[in-house]
C-alpha cells in the first residue's frame, strides 16, 4: 500500500469533518459518522439521473456511497468503512458528485445553454 493510500485512510475527528465541510462542502452534514447531502429532484426522472452519475462517479473512484432513494430526492452518506469513519477519500469523491450534480453550464457563458429552468417539463433537479 503507497503512502498516499495509507493518509486517505485516516479517519478525522468530529470537529475536523465540520471545519472540512463549512469550508469545502457547505450543503454537506455530518451525521452518525458519516458526511451526507440531500439533493433534491423534480421527480423520479431527476432522481434516476443524480443515482447514475453519482454511480459512475463512484464505480470510477472505486469508493462506494451509500444511498437514499425516493421519488423527488436522493441522500448521498460517505464514509470509509476500512478507516471507520470520514476519510480524504470521502471528502475527494463529495467535492466530485458536487461538482458534476451541482452543474450548471447555462450560468458559465459558453455554448452550452442548459437545462430549461422555466419549464417544468425539463427541469430535473433543484439547484441550490
Amino acid at each position: 500500500m503507497s503512502t498516499s493510500t495509507k493518509r486517505s485512510e485516516v479517519a478525522y475527528s468530529e470537529e475536523q469533518v465540520a471545519e472540512r465541510l463549512a469550508a469545502e462542502l457547505p450543503h454537506w452534514t455530518y451525521e452518525n459518522g458519516w458526511i451526507r447531502r440531500k439533493y433534491r429532484t423534480e421527480g423520479w426522472k431527476g432522481t434516476l439521473m443524480v443515482i447514475n452519475a453519482v454511480g459512475h462517479l463512484a464505480e470510477a473512484a472505486w469508493h462506494h456511497p451509500d444511498l437514499a432513494v425516493s421519488y423527488a430526492f436522493v441522500i448521498v452518506k460517505l464514509c470509509t468503512h476500512t478507516a471507520k469513519g470520514v476519510t480524504d477519500k470521502d471528502f475527494a469523491l463529495a467535492k466530485k458528485i458536487e461538482e458534476v450534480i451541482q452543474w450548471q453550464p447555462g450560468l458559465e457563458g459558453g455554448p452550452l445553454e442548459g437545462t430549461p429552468r422555466d419549464d417544468q417539463r425539463f427541469r430535473y433537479i433543484k439547484y441550490d
